[in-house]
């Protein structure tokens, strides 16, 4: 049924409605003078928090002892609910609120996270039962009444900068919710069973209409008169009204070939409507001049809509979807657009960030083109990262990824830690086509065991580092579809392991733990956030002529893996144990000109207590080299 939204009648129904001056006299909190230095979060709204947890630490750290659901407990919650029924839950709106995220703060900022990557929180389409994940929107100028009211956005948003946390919000500019239908014609891509399944083929779609809160479509495809379809707001069409002109719509049916230009510029999401953002130039060649793109109403429309949005919450950052599905004079003047009004309120590095799919040089050049500040470790970086820490990856091809002086051909090596978002969990890990699973899901290679290792590359390699939420709890989502890898941190029908009625709050958990000690490392020391990076040679004698980089060997590396951060001539040493079963040990070489013989280093962190504390001594081995050792799964920190 459609949700009652009569508490929404003084919102915005045009953009002319909104009264800047008001909005606009709040103070402004200033952007972070670097996103490197941030630990990302991602999460998944409907699915983080309702709010009716019981015993989890508040803000001040003190135990909440309101609420009904009880903490998880391993095994005993373990693997509980049946199956089918908890998997049915998995694809359905779950009840998670910005009201319950607020109250997570403390629980967040404990574990060190310095950003919040929130999931979309704009107004979906009412029928759409399915649109909990938020990337079907309706009404662009609202939040969701499944998550709560703008003023909980305000109130959020206010919390975590409070703590010094920051807020991303997750934003679409590619489409829309469906919120229109085609008429019926099944001559044309017709569906098998009578139907039509309106596909791109370059040419638009009559429309039926707009859809109403019900999804029929049965409302004129044009801009709504108050005076005959005023009953259309909340519920139907789309709002704000400046995007109801059907020109503001591409309307040729959904994309089948995900690779094939124009037709993954112009088609629809699958059912997610494409909005038409402009015109470029063309060349002799018809290809297309980015200096010369136009951009539509529907676009001007948009920049207004986000503007808004700053100015309301004074949030500190975009992720864009689906970048590679807009035509990059698009996303160059909404860069342009925003950065620029965030910059009059004094967010002078307001974060954008891109979900550029398509291969890492794609992702460089679209950044290069359009300003964009990042992008997310699309396919080669979780890919590599995920299965160097199980030892199934080359270690030099994950190193390799942050020196690419040949993508954007230029003679020096280029440093790209700034500009890319790292992570190994996410929401819908497109890498891996319908085999999802979390990194703990891969029971095949005894995730768990490796999770250590993977956490330390990720929180102190280059890039800028994201958690997905529910990896400092070990989730183990695994399946056919999305809905596995966005289980439920306060339990209800879908908690994660396969439970229910329980949630995940758990700042004792060894995950938890680790994640915190290490991202206060990072915070400590700068060149780990900053620093330039080097994959160390090793050796098991220590010999002359015995170095090398580490390597597989028979397909697999069970090894030490080390790796440097330099930074205002200081090192600090970093490595994994890719073998999760046995400690392994190794000389590891060092920069030469920072250390003398006989100096040694300390041990600033590891997986074994013990070790922390311990020195190690310098010695002129390969130029200078030190011996680790390292236990089973484990992450080391020396400088």
């Amino acid at each position: 049924m459609p949700i009652d939204h009569s508490s929404h009648e003084a919102l915005e129904r045009s953009l002319q409605e909104i009264d800047w001056p008001a909005l606009l006299r709040r103070p402004y909190t200033p952007s972070p003078a670097a996103w490197e230095d941030q630990v990302l979060y991602f999460l998944m709204l409907d699915r983080y928090s309702d709010g009716n947890e019981r015993g989890y630490r508040d803000l001040d750290g003190h135990p909440a002892a309101t609420g009904a659901t009880p903490p998880f407990r391993f095994p005993d919650d373990a693997y509980t609910a049946d199956r089918p029924a908890w998997a049915d839950a998995g694809n359905q709106w779950l009840g998670g609120t910005l009201k319950g995220l607020q109250s997570k703060i403390g629980y967040l900022k404990r574990l060190g996270v310095t950003a919040l990557w929130v999931s979309p929180v704009f107004k979906q389409v009412a029928s759409d039962v399915h649109a909990y994940h938020g990337y079907g929107i309706q009404n662009f100028l609202d939040v969701d009444p499944h998550f709560g009211t703008r003023q909980d956005l305000v109130d959020l948003v206010d919390t975590a900068h409070a703590q010094g946390i920051r807020v991303i919000l997750d934003i679409i500019l590619n489409h829309a919710g469906d919120v229109f239908g085609y008429e019926h014609n099944p001559e044309r891509y017709p569906d098998g069973d009578g139907g039509m399944d309106p596909r791109w083929d370059g040419a638009p779609y009559p429309v039926a209409g707009w859809r109403n809160a019900y999804g029929e479509a049965n409302l004129p495809y044009a801009p709504l008169d108050p005076g005959t379809h005023g009953h259309a707001w909340p519920n139907d069409a789309v709002w704000p009204a400046e995007l109801q002109a059907a020109a503001n719509f591409t309307a040729k049916g959904r994309i089948s070939n995900w690779d094939h230009d124009p037709e993954y510029y112009e088609g629809d999401f699958v059912s997610l409507k494409d909005i038409h953002h402009g015109e470029h130039g063309r060349d002799a060649g018809q290809r297309r001049i980015v200096d010369a793109f136009q951009p539509s109403p529907a676009l001007n429309a948009l920049c207004e809509v986000y503007k808004f949005w700053i100015a309301l919450a004074d949030v500190d950052g975009f992720r864009v979807d689906t970048v590679k599905h807009m035509e990059p004079g698009a996303t160059r003047y909404f860069v342009s657009v925003i950065k620029e009004f965030a910059a009059a309120l004094g967010k002078e590095n307001f974060f954008l960030l891109g979900e550029i799919t398509g291969g890492r040089e794609h992702a460089y050049t679209t950044l290069e083109l359009t300003g964009l500040d990042a992008a997310l470790g699309i396919a080669d970086i979780p890919d590599k990262l995920d299965y160097l820490a199980k030892g199934w990856r080359e270690p030099a091809d994950y190193f390799g990824l942050f020196r690419n002086s040949a993508l954007e051909r230029k003679a020096s090596h280029v440093w790209f830690g700034r500009h890319v978002v790292t992570l190994f969990d996410d929401h819908d890990q497109v890498r891996k086509g319908q085999d999802k699973a979390r990194f703990c899901g891969d029971k095949t290679n005894r995730g768990y065991l490796h999770l250590k290792a993977a956490l330390g590359l990720n929180l102190t390699t280059m890039g800028i580092p994201c958690l997905y939420y529910g990896t400092e709890q070990g989730f183990d989502g695994a399946g056919g579809d999305d809905r596995y890898l966005r289980e439920c941190m306060f339990g209800g029908r879908f908690g994660s392991l396969q439970s229910t009625g329980r949630h995940f709050f758990d700042e004792g958990h060894e995950i938890y733990r680790f994640i915190a000690d290490v991202a206060e490392l990072r915070r400590r020391h700068l060149p780990l956030r900053r620093g330039r990076q080097y994959l160390r040679e090793i050796s098991e004698t220590g010999e002359p002529g015995s170095f090398g980089p580490p390597r597989l060997i028979g397909g697999r590396i069970r090894a030490v893996v080390p790796w440097s951060r330099l930074f205002n001539n200081r090192e600090i040493l970093a490595a994994i144990n890719t073998d999760a079963d046995q400690a392994r040990s190794a000389w590891v070489t060092v920069d030469h000109a920072l250390h003398a013989a006989g100096e040694a280093l300390t041990c600033l962190y590891s997986t074994d207590p013990a070790q922390i504390g311990g020195k190690v001594g310098v010695e002129a081995r390969n130029g200078k080299a030190v011996y680790l050792e390292l236990p089973a799964g484990g992450f080391v920190v020396y400088g």
